[in-house]
């Protein structure tokens, strides 16, 4: 036991959990805390953010990509409300991160003082928990408890906020070790797994729905056996990907709003829709009344508040997805469904993923990308066409290794995110695919990745326009371009190499390849700025509200 400040808690807290890097930026509250961290910085690395917003989508990546919780820290107010994107962008798709911010002191507390704000108030609707901190003494337990509950169960953010007293203030502390964090067990019924085994032995047109969930509890060895037991179609969510193998001969694509015929037209079809670890959401459903409406539905969830929430179902199993998989396959039979997969696969072949093969496109350098990194790449997005074509047509094979903003549909969450990533997995080729509008929300981060030479590839899919707003114009709102062109003066490559990045400019198919394998063997960050045409589109689209099974493509507008 040993007496210690506030501050110095903090740090040890950290050490705790095992945290070996933090993101962030500094200021007045936050001061002592980072002092402390000086004194730590052989053992725990901080880097240095350009802004607070990227440093919480620098956690969130990390976190994404290695599994362990991310870190960010901000000082009061601006700084911990410049967080709160990149806390709603975690909140939405159930990633734990722990941001740890610092406020005025306990006696300026409501009293409109200098960067005072009451930020738990703020962050209180987007985050699993958060903590104000007004004595020391409870400090190193509010960080335990903070470590604990963004992991167990549903995982999520938390945020603890510390007043500046209390960094400073002295009490005692004894190190502990992590409390230990537990698949989530306890609500797994015997009648519930009886009752979805009957259904699915019962089943002869059984389709898998896989889900953010799935990845989070590296369920994919149990999806995968799970699939080829009852020789079941599988498609995916956007936040699924590489929960099941992108290759494998059952894979049917996405489901929902760009989803494919094959995945669309076999949930309309199949008799019984089996959810894993997915929430129905509305850019997957569609029309609600309409959605899987020949099919009984079985939920396999973590948390019981998405079971009825949006979809009714016909039984749910609620637990850690692992774990109820691994349960469940005993009780399952064998079963090869073969007019049904054969059913699909004439789908599959009859309305294949498809574009323009004349020039540069999006869904050509996502493919390329694949093919050069041969699907090894950890494959970061921005939010907009390049998010869906990087979903379409890059192979996922493995869980986490598709970042990108889900639930809240984060414009520039994509290079902070890649950040993180890179610094968690080192030995990984990291790739960003950014769109034109995204990458100048939050740009500045090239001059972190350059400050800290993290070698980041940032594939910029150019149109000079808003692209997927573009798309809806152009498909729903009779051409009316309104403030979607973005036909200016900006050049991405003397930007690149104004903030002591590379910057490479490709304008044809042939120049990517040679472009792609430079910048991975430079061992720099790059920015790869690729020139397409404004009114490119992302195909299969579902109109917004409409029923999946009216998914329409190129050839249905001619």
């Amino acid at each position: 036991m040993s007496k210690l400040t506030g501050a110095e808690i903090v740090v040890e807290c950290l050490k705790e959990q095992g945290v070996d890097t933090v993101f962030g930026y500094p200021g007045g509250a936050i001061l002592n805390i980072y002092d402390a961290l000086y004194q730590h910085q052989n053992e725990i690395t901080h880097i240095l953010t350009s802004h607070e917003q990227g440093a919480s989508h620098a956690a969130d990546g990390y976190a994404r990509a290695t599994g362990k919780v991310g870190v960010c820290f901000a000082t009061g107010v601006p700084g911990a409300t410049n967080l709160v994107t990149g806390i709603a962008t975690a909140y939405m798709d159930s990633i734990p991160i722990v941001a740890i911010t610092c406020n005025v002191g306990v006696s300026l507390l409501g009293k409109d003082s200098f960067q005072e704000i009451d930020i738990t108030g703020v962050t209180m609707p987007i985050t699993k928990h958060n903590f104000i901190v007004k004595d020391v003494a409870e400090l190193a337990d509010t960080m335990r408890r903070a470590f604990f509950i963004a992991q167990e169960g549903r995982p999520g953010p938390v945020l603890v906020d510390i007043t500046k007293d209390v960094t400073a203030a002295v009490t005692e502390y004894t190190r502990q070790e992590p409390w230990p964090v537990l698949r989530s067990t306890e609500y797994i019924k015997g009648a519930d797994l009886e009752t979805a085994a009957e259904m699915i032995n019962k089943s002869e047109r059984p389709f898998l729905y896989v889900g953010g969930g799935a990845v989070i509890s590296n369920a994919s060895e149990e999806v995968r056996a799970l699939a080829h037991k009852i020789n079941a179609p599988v498609g995916d969510s956007l936040m699924g990907k590489g929960a099941f193998d992108g290759r494998d001969e059952l894979y049917c694509g996405m489901i929902g709003m760009h989803g494919t015929k094959a995945s669309n037209f076999g949930v309309t079809d199949c008799d019984l829709l089996i959810v894993i670890g997915a929430r129905f959401s509305d850019r997957v459903v569609g029309k609600v009344s309409k959605f899987a409406e020949n099919a009984k539905i079985l939920q396999i969830d973590v948390d019981p508040a998405e079971v009825n929430k949006n979809v009714m179902v016909d039984a749910s199993i609620i637990g850690d997805v692992k774990e109820v998989l691994k349960r469940l396959l005993p009780k399952l039979d064998e079963n090869a469904h073969e007019d049904w997969v054969k059913h699909i696969e004439e789908y599959k072949n009859k309305f294949p993923l498809k574009y323009d093969p004349a020039g540069l496109t999006g869904p050509y350098v996502v493919k390329e990308l694949y093919r050069i990194t041969e699907g090894n790449a950890l494959i970061v997005t921005e939010v907009g066409q390049h998010q869906m074509w990087a979903a379409q047509y890059y192979k996922y094979k493995e869980p986490h290794q598709l970042l990108t903003s889900g639930g809240l549909g984060t414009m520039g969450y994509g290079l902070g995110a890649a950040i993180g990533a890179k610094v968690g997995c080192p030995e990984k080729t990291v790739i960003n695919i950014a769109g034109d509008g995204c990458f100048r929300m939050n740009m500045n981060e090239i001059a972190t990745a350059a400050r800290y030479n993290i070698p980041v590839i940032e594939v910029v899919i150019n149109n000079h326009v808003l692209g997927m707003v573009r798309q809806w114009q152009t498909l729903f709102y009779g051409k009316r371009y309104s403030n979607t062109i973005l036909n200016d003066n900006v050049d991405f490559v003397k930007l690149a190499e104004a903030m002591g990045a590379v910057g490479i400019r490709v304008t044809k198919k042939e120049e990517f390849e040679p472009t792609l394998r430079k910048a991975m063997e430079l061992g720099r960050p790059v920015v790869i700025d690729c020139i397409i045409d404004k009114d490119d589109k992302v195909f299969p689209m579902v109109p917004a509200g409409a029923a999946i099974e009216e998914v329409f493509d190129q050839d249905d507008l001619k």
